[in-house]
């Protein structure tokens, strides 16, 4: 073969010498001709539809078809009456959706920079960064307020069959071989152990399923001097979608360009001219030269790749540096110690049915396992492809269980959780492997039993794993089984087609025949295991009811009770998390990665609780902190059934609207400044300017009762944040009724309740149940006394603003006349508020016990301010810099088009 007809071949069979490597005879050979690969662009398919059409619509069809068979047989909404709100799903993203899908229609007060509907105002640019700028999730504007559940679904469905089909597309993109197997293999992807155990109940993780082999294709761009405008545009889609996860999978396309920059054969117009052009005699000096020009071509694709990676973050900067600013001054939770799972158990997750947040989910399941474990035996792949995809994959294999390497994988902090983040990287390597060792045929007998080796070592060595369950070894038999059958069935329409020893039906029947037990094989096992890890997770995890009855009684209450910015209005407790997203008012609770450190410590010191390490803000039902942040309507909900994980709870709403002062308030300069040892009582009637509870100075503990004195008639608060038990009021007159706390340090802190009225001795006890250790705060009881509050609401509202109006990021105020001493709005001094008053200049908010606040001097009868995400500025001029060097590029690339003969 002539040497230009022989870099051609090369180059349509995917730029992959087989090294001199007798090739077998391939399934390809033998497939119908509706089943073959076409070429590369330039050549006609040799069926109805292209390949690389063909196989991302299988693939995306086939994923599709597997969660949705996976769900229902496990009985999950939307396919069973089972919640599938588990964990965060339930308590953040599901609430966060909710409030997109409100937003983008036009129905929240606040807009794409503010949410005033959490946390007394929070940074929603930083949230949507976080949770909601993918473009699936557009998608909620399709479903109506009472179909949420459905709408995030159909969200997670979508993403995770769009990452089959990238998958599949990427696989023909490496080397042309049956698309049937290319589909098969790009859901074995989409479906992996990571997708089923980690990445379907937190979907903005999903994104970076899909983002991992685009960003291969990028590298693969680069690699050959091509799309350099779409390249840098994939990559900010990618970073825009989940920066988080997009920063993992750009990590393993790096990792895929360097396999491919040292094992694929240079195949471009100047190579072969040069190649045409070298001489007998001149064979050593031109052997030299074309080392020299392959490394510069590596070096240069290197720095392609590079330059789509700068620019393509660059246009993502006006989000991505929001968020990365808003991680800086969010509530910092425990520094976590990484730890690396037990072998044992690490091997055990390539198995099917496991589930586990303590090891990574390595499942791919086990057809397309094995014959990723064929590749390093595999001699009709070229040694250098073979050697270099292995190491690929047991260096990132190891890379899991070494602290560097997993601090470099989670950008340089241990996440708490779930520590392997990362893994989907691993499956999407080990599927390129199982590709390339299967698409130019099916791997020798050899290969096939050192891979059936190595796979059955691999369960023999995980058996005594934690994390096997019930179901893992007959599936896992039942799938090796199917898949060896598919091999052997395929083998031998090879060796009749070789041998023209058949008519010509049979040997196109056995190859089909082997594509269908193939997906069978891997189909069925991956529809059990995510079944099991369904049924595993919400068995084991805590878990939130579906959306229902409850959640419309309560957003009809709060729709019909708002009055804002006149005063807020907090849905009480609602099952589930982030309430106010869910149902609408302005309460505190706020479940957020990017909550503000200012908003959690601000809440906790005045009584308020908190799940999540102090990231999720909860509700508090107190006088005196609804006079303090402006609560006028408060929501409270009577359950009037149990509620359980297969039925859409109810409830009795009730609202009761009480005086409070306007969302705007004028106070004197403060008398003294909080300070640590102070309780949350003290701090409330600081932030107040008043003293509106009787602290008692003599309460005695003993045993598991405390003692006090308050005046009668005073209602009996408790404070006792750690602490995790109930606490009864004695006394007929007082009620007597227990009342429960769930702290649980650092993680969950309980708010400060209510526990009765002080009787008419004016005696107090309590009596505790503790269920662990009793830990209390110096002063855990405080006696409201109610007439002092109506003072301090009549006194805090005559001289309050006289008119509040409120934009989507701004609120405007107007005050008496001569107002003097300090403005205070509301809300947590977060960064990014500035504010003026009257006439002058806006400028950073001052802080006022953690609140916004504007110093007055008098002259000023109006104040406003403004928010504005930190990093906006910034973000932005950086992508108007990477916007000018996308021009840039294009004008060179036309440059370069137009100077071609």
């Amino acid at each position: 073969m002539p040497p230009a007809a022989e870099t051609v071949r090369d180059e349509v069979d995917g730029e992959e010498g087989d090294g001199g490597a007798r090739r077998g005879p391939g399934l390809r050979s033998v497939l119908p001709s509706f089943l073959r690969p076409g070429l590369r662009s330039g050549h006609s398919p040799r069926g109805p539809l292209a390949p690389a059409a063909a196989a991302p619509l299988a693939a995306s069809l086939l994923t599709g078809a597997l969660l949705c068979l996976a769900t229902a047989l496990s009985r999950t909404y939307p396919f069973g009456p089972v919640t599938r709100n588990i964990v965060d799903l339930g308590q953040q993203y599901l609430p966060f959706h909710a409030y997109w899908r409100a937003l983008l229609l036009g129905e929240t007060h606040g807009d794409a920079f503010l949410n005033w509907n959490s946390g007394f105002g929070s940074n929603f640019l930083g949230d949507i960064g976080t949770y909601l700028s993918s473009p699936f999730d557009l998608l909620v504007v399709l479903f109506p307020a009472d179909r949420i559940e459905l709408a995030l679904y159909v969200v997670t469905a979508a993403k995770i069959s769009a990452a089959g089909a990238a998958a599949a597309l990427l696989l023909l993109r490496l080397r042309p071989g049956p698309w049937p197997v290319a589909a098969v293999l790009g859901t074995a992807y989409a479906l992996s152990g990571w997708t089923l155990n980690y990445g379907a109940t937190v979907p903005m993780w999903l994104d970076g399923l899909v983002a991992f082999p685009l960003l291969c294709l990028v590298g693969e761009w680069a690699r050959t001097a091509r799309r350099p405008v779409l390249g840098p545009l994939v990559v900010a889609l990618a970073w825009i979608a989940n920066f988080y996860t997009a920063y993992m999978a750009t990590l393993g396309a790096a990792v895929f360009l360097a396999v491919r920059l040292l094992t694929a054969e240079e195949s471009t117009t100047a190579g072969r001219q040069t190649a045409e052009r070298q001489t007998a005699e001149q064979k050593t000096t031109g052997q030299q030269t074309a080392g020299q020009r392959i490394a510069r071509q590596r070096i240069a694709g290197a720095l392609r790749a590079a330059r789509s990676v700068l620019i393509g973050i660059g246009l993502a900067a006006p989000l991505v540096v929001v968020v990365f600013l808003g991680t800086k001054v969010a509530d910092p939770t425990p520094v976590t110690t990484f730890a690396s799972a037990a072998w044992t158990d690490l091997l055990a997750r390539f198995l099917p049915a496991t589930a586990s947040v303590a090891s990574p989910a390595l499942f791919i399941g086990t057809p397309a396992l094995a014959l990723a474990l064929t590749l390093p035996f595999n001699r009709a792949v070229a040694p250098r492809v073979r050697a270099g995809w292995t190491a690929a994959v047991v260096l990132v294999t190891l890379s899991l269980q070494w602290e560097p390497t997993h601090l470099l994988w989670h950008a340089g902090a241990s996440p708490n959780g779930i520590p392997y983040r990362q893994t989907f990287v691993l499956s999407g390597l080990l599927l390129i492997a199982a590709w390339l060792s299967v698409a130019q045929g099916v791997p020798r007998p050899a290969a096939l039993l050192a891979g059936g080796a190595l796979l059955g070592a691999l369960a023999w060595a995980a058996r005594g794993s934690v994390d096997i369950d019930d179901w893992t070894f007959p599936a896992f038999l039942a799938a090796a089984l199917l898949a060896l059958a598919a091999a052997l069935l395929a083998r031998e329409g090879a060796r009749r087609n070789a041998a023209r020893t058949a008519g010509r039906s049979l040997p196109a029947l056995l190859p089909v025949l082997a594509v269908i037990l193939f997906v069978v094989a891997q189909a069925g096992e991956t529809v059990v295991t995510g079944k099991r890890i369904e049924e595993q997770q919400r068995s084991e995890v805590s878990w939130s009811p579906r959306t229902g009855p409850w959640h419309a009684s309560a957003a009809r209450e709060a729709a019909r009770a708002d009055a804002w910015p006149r005063y807020r209005t907090d849905p009480g407790e609602v099952p589930g998390g982030n309430d106010v997203l869910l149902v609408g008012g302005q309460g505190a609770d706020y479940y957020s990665s990017l909550t503000a450190d200012v908003t959690s410590s601000t809440l906790a010191s005045l009584g308020f609780g908190y799940y999540a390490k102090g990231r999720h803000p909860v509700t508090l039902d107190n006088p005196v902190t609804d006079v303090l942040f402006s609560i006028g309507t408060r929501l409270r909900s009577e359950p009037t059934e149990p509620v359980r994980q297969d039925a859409r709870p109810r409830a009795e709403v009730t609202a009761t609207t009480t005086p409070v002062p306007p969302l705007v308030t004028v106070r004197p300069r403060e008398a003294r400044a909080p300070r640590p040892e102070d309780s949350a009582f003290v701090r409330q009637e600081l932030l107040l300017g008043a003293s509106v509870y009787d602290l008692p100075r003599d309460t005695r503990r003993t045993g598991r009762t405390l003692t006090a004195r308050c005046p009668a008639g005073s209602d009996v608060w408790f404070w006792a944040p750690e602490y995790k038990g109930s606490a009864t009021l004695a006394g007929a007159e007082a009620g007597g009724a227990a009342v429960d706390f769930e702290g649980k340090p650092p993680s969950v802190r309980a708010p400060m309740r209510t526990l009765g009225t002080v009787p008419a001795s004016g005696e107090v006890r309590i009596d505790l149940l503790p269920e662990a250790g009793i830990r209390l705060p110096r002063q855990p009881v405080g006696c409201l006394v109610r007439e002092r509050l109506d003072s301090a609401v009549r006194q805090l509202t005559a001289a309050g603003a006289t008119r509040v109006s409120a934009g989507g990021h701004g609120v405007t105020a107007e005050l008496p006349p001569g107002s003097t001493g300090v403005a205070v709005l509301a809300a947590p001094r977060i960064s990014g508020w500035r504010c003026a008053a009257g006439d002058a200049e806006a400028v950073p908010a001052r802080a006022y016990q953690g609140l916004v606040a504007v110093p007055l001097d008098g002259r000023a009868t109006t104040v406003g301010c403004t928010f504005r995400p930190p990093g906006l500025r910034l973000g932005g001029a950086v992508g108007a810099a990477a916007l000018l060097a996308l021009a840039a590029t294009v004008f060179l690339r036309r440059r370069s088009l137009r100077a071609r003969p």
